[in-house]
């Protein structure tokens, strides 16, 4: 393997998502593993990405959009052709897209001659009306060179429904930053949003229809009658979709059920947090209530888990891939009286205690060096042209459960 590489990674948004945040910390550990990994992304705001990173960052000069969605897709793809027509792309032995937008603009790229290839992670397959934007999802993932999947679910996906091979790499955590100890920012944060005795229940990733916003709403108004002190705190929600509909649906629930929202009341949606919030967050909760009906892997799951925090997870892959039975709370996502009893069992003393135990274990295995690694022997295999049919590293990365 070569002593240094220079890999240009690019994501859709400089905004605290799954992917990206795959994106800051792969690209973290590949500068740990002395190599050279900048990550790029579309900046409208000029503020930067969400968090200090070790690996340096470039933001790609972009405008707001106030199109819909094809016009916002479109603009992005244009902003980032435009970037990376420069000698920017010269510089580089790898670019990687993590999404189908940075996808496209590098097919444009290689088509023309301008770059030699490039790689791209798939992190899960949406389903779109728009014929244009399921023409540029599967552009995304038939003109990369080499694929990566974070989860058995998606590499799966891939083969059946593309013929493409994906190099599996999943995901990890940082323990030094998501860790059970508390510190001044939890009472800090309890204050600023209003957290009382609870029990408080916790759904990130905002209002959205794979996040199963309105059922995890159900399952509250369930778990209420038990607890009728309980808090929602539905934090997040930065994703470039329209989720218009789901949030219309949430917002109806929450005035025929007379919830009171905001700081303080029983359902608080608090939008994008700063990212130093996020571990007090997880451990002032005392349940991730994350049944989602398609997720890539979720990683605010390992995070949760990290910092002590039992979670409520669908009973399907991804979740059933990487997590032991007694890892977690199941539910079925399509029922919100399934969630509502894996809120109620996550409350329970002893089930808290063993949780925080198992959370702590897969935490310790899930680490960014592993993924990291995968990555280096796909690049490798992409540089010199031979063929790599690659896992997640058993003895980095910790073994999937079936």
């Amino acid at each position: 393997m070569r002593n240094h590489l220079s890999i240009g990674i690019l994501t859709h948004s400089t905004n605290p998502r799954g992917g990206v945040v795959h994106a800051l910390e792969l690209a973290d550990a590949l500068t740990a593993l002395g190599h050279e990994a900048v990550v790029h992304a579309p900046d409208p705001s000029g503020e930067g990405f969400f968090r200090r990173t070790r690996a340096r960052t470039v933001s790609v000069p972009a405008r707001p959009v106030s199109g819909g969605l094809v016009q916002l897709v479109q603009t992005r793809i244009d902003e980032y052709v435009a970037f990376f027509e420069s000698a920017a792309a010269a510089r580089y032995d790898v670019l990687h897209a993590q999404d189908s937008i940075s996808a496209n603009a590098l097919a444009f790229l290689a088509e023309r001659g301008r770059i030699p290839g490039f790689v791209r992670t798939v992190h899960h397959i949406d389903g779109f009306d728009d014929p244009l934007l399921s023409a540029w999802q599967n552009r995304a993932i038939t003109a990369a060179d080499h694929l990566f999947c974070v989860s058995p679910l998606w590499r799966e996906t891939l083969a059946r429904d593309f013929g493409r091979t994906a190099t599996l790499v999943g995901n990890g955590v940082d323990r030094r930053r998501f860790t059970p100890v508390r510190d001044a920012r939890d009472a800090e944060l309890r204050s600023r949003l209003g957290i009382g005795g609870g029990p408080v229940f916790l759904a990130v990733g905002g209002v959205e229809a794979r996040k199963n916003s309105v059922r995890i709403l159900q399952a509250f108004l369930i778990a209420r009658r038990t607890y009728p002190a309980a808090q929602l705190v539905v934090a997040g929600g930065a994703s470039l979709l329209d989720h218009g509909a789901t949030r219309r649906a949430f917002d109806a629930l929450v005035a025929e059920s007379g919830l009171g929202t905001g700081p303080g009341r029983p359902l608080l949606l608090t939008g994008p947090l700063p990212d130093a919030d996020m571990p007090a967050l997880y451990r002032l909760a005392d349940a991730l209530v994350f049944p989602s009906l398609r997720e890539g892997f979720g990683l605010v799951v390992l995070e949760a888990m990290a910092c002590g925090t039992p979670v409520v997870v669908s009973r399907m892959p991804p979740f059933t891939e990487y997590l032991a039975p007694d890892d977690g709370l199941w539910a079925d996502p399509h029922s919100a009286e399934s969630i509502a009893d894996a809120m109620l069992a996550a409350v329970e003393p002893a089930t808290r205690a063993r949780l925080a135990r198992a959370g702590a274990a897969v935490a310790r295995r899930l680490g960014w060096d592993g993924c990291a690694l995968a990555h280096l022997q796909a690049y490798i295999a992409h540089l010199t042209g031979t063929r790599l049919t690659g896992t997640w590293p058993t003895d980095r990365g910790g073994a999937l459960h079936a």
